[in-house]
């Protein structure tokens, strides 16, 4: 069973909608900056239901989105991936909120 359709259902035509890496491709607004910090033990990523290298092409294809693709070896899709690295997204937010 992918994420995908246990999150927004078996209707493949609808998972774009909802895809990060299609509407990088589509993005047509103001500049903005990406970060993401992914583990490399991540079981949706050894899996291959998450694909930051998609991700990455995506932005790569698009002058108005920049991606900051953080590769953190050792981590999974855990809380403490997320602990260790949250002042880092808190600070990338406060510097995109107060520009």
């Amino acid at each position: 069973v992918s994420t995908q359709s246990t999150w927004v259902g078996d209707n493949e035509a609808e998972w774009d909608a909802y895809d990060s890496s299609e509407l990088a491709k589509k993005y047509d607004g103001p500049n903005r900056a990406i970060l993401v910090n992914q583990g490399t033990e991540d079981g949706f990523l050894t899996q291959k239901q998450l694909l930051p290298e998609a991700l990455k092409a995506s932005c790569d294809g698009n002058p108005k989105l920049s991606l900051e693709l953080n590769m953190d070896e050792g981590y999974d899709h855990s809380y403490s991936h997320i602990a260790t690295f949250i002042e880092a997204h808190l600070r990338h937010h406060h510097k995109a909120l107060t520009a």
